[in-house]
């Protein structure tokens, strides 16, 4: 199954990679994807709270810093960090559309 994803080092999960539409892969191979994709999908809320766990990281030490370019560089590091949430958060809700194609 390894073909069908790539570990993405921004978001720290491997991500699925499909190389045709997902009505042409057989429904072995889509169930074999699905079942994959559900561990993964089941390790992202912990990935969350890692990433959560940097943030409040960085939020603590920009409370106490006061040189200016280092709070910038702070605060762009933060919203790096929540916008990698924001997209874990799309992958984790992927399966809800790509399960429903594979039941009807």
């Amino acid at each position: 199954m390894e073909q069908y994803f790539k570990y993405d080092d921004r978001l720290g999960i491997p991500v699925p990679v499909l190389n045709m539409d997902w009505d042409q892969y057989n429904y072995e191979t889509r169930q074999s994807i699905l079942l994959d994709w559900e561990k993964i999908r089941g390790r992202i809320p912990d990935r969350i709270a890692e990433v959560e766990a940097e943030i409040n990281s960085k939020q603590a030490e920009l409370s106490d810093e006061s040189d200016f370019k280092r709070s910038c560089r702070l605060n762009t590091e933060i919203a790096e960090l929540a916008s990698i949430i924001n997209d874990l958060w799309l992958w984790y809700r992927t399966n809800q559309n790509i399960s429903g194609k594979v039941h009807h």
